[in-house]
């Protein structure tokens, strides 16, 4: 099999791009390791940056998304059983956040491209890259773990394959430098069924540790506590992690927390990663295959919307005007973007969450931030502008 652009990984970033270079008459081929079926079922967050509302729109798969979404103006903080709002359109100037799960967005995507002639290959198996600096890359792969080899030929390859996939070890260790952090606490996530408690995504900061109120549907709610990274789900009953839901969320003013039915609950470890560079000849990665951000701040989907846009646009210079510059400075690009919003995941981490090291010193330093944010118009703006996404650059790009 023969395409322009191989992309392998079915995800967000694989997903978006396929979609892009379709608008551009660019052909692509996505090969996936999982069933349709599970890409379109495995549940994550999805907290939308305006730009990647934008997108969506601008790519005409945002019908179901509009009608569907949860539209947030702002979010609040929560510490010391006080309640902070901080009003992110107001401050950003009418921009503001979608609460729209992963999957839905998925579905949503595979649809469309399916709809338009598109290729994904569901249950691709073994997937090897060979050839990734030189000018005729190639993607081996079976359609069953036993089944035939088969090969795509391809003049790039888009690497959308995670964290833990097969593209980024293909760029050679003397080239690349992995920057990483990993941190001793955790995500207990849970999905429930119940009415929402709050009209606006809740970050509590509480003695006992960080808290996050969310929600999927007008019927199923997503909420989330602080645990150790190493802990067992087996340790955490119904009724132990509802006490902690209730006790991390209270407030002076009496907030009730709307308990229900628990239908899934995990622990995620959380860390910072950053592979640089996130390109090696034909191979360019996008998404978690290059960078992963603790989800205190939100953007691991909104940095792979913006990496395959520059992505995208890269290569319809090369196609159309045969044009290298984006191409060539592709991580120098995207990388702006990523460090800003890694910066920004980290502060919000160190902001919200305990620290069972911190010094009582310390403690009183973590507060105090929380009210100056609380009482600073600068401060909010900063969040705020963070929060909404920060301005694609492709400045000094022709």
């Amino acid at each position: 099999m023969r395409t322009q652009v191989g992309i392998i990984g079915a995800g967000p970033a694989g997903l978006l791009l396929s979609h892009l270079l379709y608008s551009q008459g660019i052909d692509s081929v996505i090969l996936e390791s999982r069933t349709r079926e599970e890409v379109e079922t495995t549940i994550r967050a999805g907290v939308l940056e305006q730009g990647t509302v934008d997108l969506l729109n601008a790519m005409g798969v945002g019908d179901r998304m509009r009608k569907e979404g949860h539209f947030h103006d702002g979010f609040e903080l929560r510490y010391n059983g006080r309640s902070h709002r901080i009003n992110v359109r107001e401050l950003t100037e009418g921009k503001r956040v979608t609460v729209y799960a992963q999957h839905e967005i998925l579905k949503d995507l595979i649809h469309a491209r399916l709809r338009t002639g598109g290729t994904i290959v569901f249950g691709a198996k073994n997937v090897s890259l060979d050839g990734v600096d030189t000018e005729k890359p190639t993607i081996r792969y079976r359609e069953e773990a036993e089944g035939e080899l088969r090969e795509l030929t391809c003049d790039f390859i888009a690497g959308c394959d995670g964290f833990h996939g097969p593209s980024r070890p293909m760029i050679p260790q003397s080239v690349r430098t992995d920057y990483e952090r990993r941190y001793a606490h955790g995500w207990l996530g849970i999905l429930v069924e119940a009415p929402p408690s709050a009209s606006e995504l809740v970050y509590a900061n509480h003695d006992r540790g960080f808290a996050l109120l969310s929600t999927r549907s007008p019927e199923i709610q997503r909420m989330y506590l602080q645990v150790d990274a190493k802990d067992d789900i087996a340790n955490w009953s119904d009724d132990r992690i509802w006490n902690e839901l209730h006790a991390r969320l209270e407030t002076r003013e009496g907030f009730q927390l709307t308990e229900g039915r628990i239908f899934q609950k995990g622990i995620v470890s959380m860390r910072s990663f950053v592979c640089d560079p996130m390109q090696y000849g034909r191979l360019f990665l996008a998404g978690d295959a290059a960078h992963i951000v603790p989800p205190t701040g939100a953007k691991g989907l909104n940095l792979a919307a913006a990496d395959v846009q520059v992505l995208a646009r890269g290569f319809e210079g090369y196609y159309k005007a045969g044009k290298t510059e984006i191409l060539q400075r592709y991580t120098e690009i995207c990388l702006k973007r990523v460090w800003k919003a890694e910066r920004f995941s980290y502060a919000m981490t160190q902001l919200l969450h305990r620290n069972p090291e911190h010094s009582p010193f310390e403690r009183r330093l973590q507060l105090a931030e929380l009210e100056y944010i609380a009482s600073s118009r600068a401060a909010s703006l900063s969040i705020a502008e963070n929060y909404v996404g920060l301005p694609m650059d492709f400045e000094g790009v022709s």
